[in-house]
């Protein structure tokens, strides 16, 4: 199973009703400091979201990567939207 499955699956947890996972790797090839993790954007929208602050957003996606960040992911962007916004 490739990484963007894995994300994929991952946030599956917070059943979002749009979710799109971009790899970037091939746009930071060199990049001073990566030790070798992959670029990813990603946008979701849940209603999980809902009343939650872009931090917290943020903590529960990079919660539920959190094993993922140590050795795979180098840097993660991310798009969380509520399902009411």
């Amino acid at each position: 199973m490739d990484l963007v499955e894995q994300i994929k699956i991952r946030l599956q947890v917070l059943s979002p009703t749009h979710l799109s996972i971009q790899d970037d790797s091939n746009l930071h090839a060199n990049h001073t400091g990566n030790g070798g993790g992959g670029h990813f954007t990603v946008k979701i929208i849940s209603a999980e979201f809902n009343g939650k602050s872009q931090i917290m957003r943020h903590r529960l996606i990079y919660q539920l990567m959190n094993d993922l960040m140590q050795n795979h992911i180098h840097a993660l962007s991310i798009h969380a939207i509520a399902g009411n916004e």
